[in-house]
């Protein structure tokens, strides 16, 4: 198994996931710590918070804006560890809420959503970590590549901190040291589109 995953080639996630963020890895955050979800309360849309060294970070998951910015938080509130029960304040939109964190101390985010995706994390030649996605069931080992299970994401020049679903189940994120990637069923959102 650890040799066909190592051979596999990374694909794009199938309809009616889309990605994000332009480029492969996602968008640069440099010592990311950790990653939680929200719900922007006036679009409904998913938020991401992105806890690093270099401060927090709120970002639209149907956009990829980054909405807020906290550059300098409260040193005895910046880190989601066992003290803080593994949460961040929130920021803009958000602010005057806990977000939950998952990352480097602990924590995770969601393996599955309701409607049978499911995400599966793999390092047969760690630290070089895999993220498949799946779905109706499907796993790593059932079938080709591309008809039930497609192999997302390779984590090869940064620690995994993290991969999962937001509760609503129409992101996907994965988080390493020093990239965050999203992947939304959303549809995307620009001059001449309708918000959904």
């Amino acid at each position: 198994m650890g040799a066909v995953m190592n051979v596999a080639p990374v694909v794009p996630a199938p309809e009616p996931w889309r990605r994000v963020f332009a480029h492969a890895s996602g968008v640069p955050v440099g010592g990311l710590v950790g990653i939680g979800f929200a719900t922007h309360p006036g679009s409904g849309h998913d938020l991401v918070l992105a806890v690093s060294h270099s401060g927090h970070g709120l970002f639209d998951a149907v956009t990829g804006e980054r909405i807020a910015r906290d550059e300098d938080p409260d040193p005895e509130d910046a880190c989601p560890d066992e003290v803080s029960g593994l949460s961040c304040p929130g920021l803009g939109p958000v602010a005057g809420l806990r977000v939950r964190i998952a990352g480097l101390f602990g924590g995770g985010l969601h393996a599955t959503a309701e409607d049978g995706w499911a995400l599966r994390v793999t390092g047969p030649a760690r630290p070089h970590e895999h993220v498949l996605l799946s779905r109706e069931g499907g796993s790593s080992h059932s079938g080709p590549q591309g008809e039930r299970s497609w192999h997302i994401y390779h984590a090869d020049f940064s620690e995994l901190r993290t991969a999962g679903f937001s509760p609503s189940g129409q992101t996907l994120a994965v988080a390493t040291s020093s990239d965050l990637a999203l992947w939304t069923r959303r549809p995307a959102i620009g001059p001449g589109v309708r918000r959904p």
